[in-house]
């Protein structure tokens, strides 16, 4: 339950912003953000009695007899829509927590997942933080709606047309929102575009990610653009990835518990059964962090992006990534996940990457040495010699690896996996009867 002076705070601040509307913003079992608007008067009312809304309704959630669903707000989440514009006082918009009519957790509160684990690992003295590099496309749109790269830059170009002017709108907008940024740029591909968020706790960085990815498709049509967090929207060029570092801090003092000065890799105990547990867990993690049927598209080998479950330093192919840290850069370590991309739920994936490698901290599994050279060149003798595992190769293979980890599957909650498998093997079922532009281009 919200502490009363949480809400009182927020509910002064409403005063002072003059706001007149409150978006109930709640986020369904994809990923999509969803809102209820409400008179922003109504704010302590709903903190205290939730506000009800049919929860049939959204993709994911409760079946038609168990409809009734009730959104109380997170008072900490409150800010300003500053991309909408409203008469009579500014757009305010505030995450909520899903309860049941009698006031229970809904299993398909995606964030409550999250809050969970990270209990979990509080309990055991860990506070996890990540930080993510949000990777996206902007398009103009061609004749027929296909996509088209808005310009023909390429990594870290400086540019002075209309993305680069939307992408800076968005870096603005987010400092606005309370969301540190550390760095953007262009990446590799035309119109493809990177933002860097600043390392957090998981539960606030997974808002941060959902709120970019609204407010950019906002900003991106005021310059005639199209943001897309689509994985792999172009053939031939690079995805976008959400690659997450991510470090466990000890709970009590904020100390780094990933970094060992006298390792020859600078990672602790701690850190290499966490890697361990992450590579244990990866093909059932790639349901989660790379959840789209054209997820798989992009994690194909000669992109930098990783196809084996391997770890390793400069490897920007590997799974796991662990970037070079000095002894005076010891708060600074951190492991680098570089399977998920920005198509996923932020609060399951970091949930289920947490409970990886929280698992392979309890188990004290042995961390295998790491493989620098590109995996996918070995010959397969070579690949079964060095200990490498291939990541699924597509959405069907990734959940029936998903379904078969007891680990992740208790982590997430045995109905919301039931519910995701469901709706993702209809995706992939789907998609394997459809009949594609390139089959009739080759057999027609």
């Amino acid at each position: 339950m919200n502490e009363p002076d949480d809400v009182a705070a927020a509910v002064h601040r409403l005063e002072q912003m003059g706001a007149r509307r409150l978006q109930l913003q709640f986020v369904d079992l994809f990923g999509t953000v969803n809102c209820v608007n409400v008179p922003a008067s109504r704010f302590a009312e709903v903190c205290e009695r939730g506000a009800w809304f049919d929860g049939s309704a959204i993709e994911g959630f409760a079946r038609v007899l168990e409809s009734d669903m009730y959104l109380v707000p997170d008072p900490a989440t409150l800010t300003a829509v500053t991309w909408e514009a409203a008469d009579g006082g500014p757009v305010m918009r505030v995450f909520c927590h899903l309860r049941t009519p009698e006031g229970e957790i809904f299993s398909g509160d995606t964030r409550a997942v999250l809050a969970g684990q990270l209990q979990r690992a509080a309990d055991l003295g860990f506070a996890y933080h990540v930080g993510c590099e949000v990777e996206f496309f902007l398009f103009d749109l061609a004749e027929g709606g296909r996509p088209r790269s808005s310009d023909t830059a390429s990594y870290f170009d400086d540019t002075l047309d209309a993305g680069t002017r939307a992408r800076d709108q968005l870096v603005a907008t987010l400092l606005e929102l309370g969301i540190d940024v550390d760095s953007s740029h262009h990446e590799v591909a035309g119109g493809q575009h990177e933002i860097d968020l600043a390392s957090q706790g998981a539960l606030a960085a997974a808002d941060a990610v959902l709120l970019l990815r609204v407010a950019a498709r906002a900003l991106a049509g005021t310059h005639g653009l199209r943001a897309s967090f689509m994985p792999k929207p172009l053939t031939g060029v690079s995805g976008s990835g959400l690659h997450t570092h991510q470090a466990l801090l000890r709970a009590s003092d904020g100390a780094n518990l990933f970094f060992d000065a006298d390792d020859r890799y600078h990672l602790s105990p701690i850190a290499r059964h966490f890697i361990a547990g992450q590579l244990e867990h990866a093909p059932a993690l790639a349901a989660v962090t790379a959840p789209v049927v054209n997820s798989y598209k992009r994690l194909i080998a000669g992109y930098e992006a990783p196809a084996q479950v391997t770890w390793a330093h400069n490897n920007r192919s590997a799974l796991i990534r662990v970037p070079r840290v000095s002894p005076a850069e010891g708060t600074d370590a951190r492991v680098e996940l570089r399977c998920p991309d920005a198509a996923c739920n932020p609060h399951l994936a970091f949930s289920a990457m947490l409970a990886a490698g929280l698992d392979g901290i309890e188990r004290e599994l042995p961390l295998s040495p790491p493989l620098e050279e590109q995996a996918y060149e070995f010959d397969p003798e070579a690949v079964e010699s060095r200990y490498v595992r291939s990541l699924p190769s597509s959405l069907g293979e990734a959940v029936t690896a998903l379904v078969s980890d007891d680990v992740i599957v208790d982590a997430l909650g045995a109905e919301l996996v039931e519910r995701l498998a469901e709706a993702k093997r209809l995706e992939w079922q789907q998609f394997s009867a459809h009949v594609t532009d390139w089959e009739l281009d080759r057999y027609l």
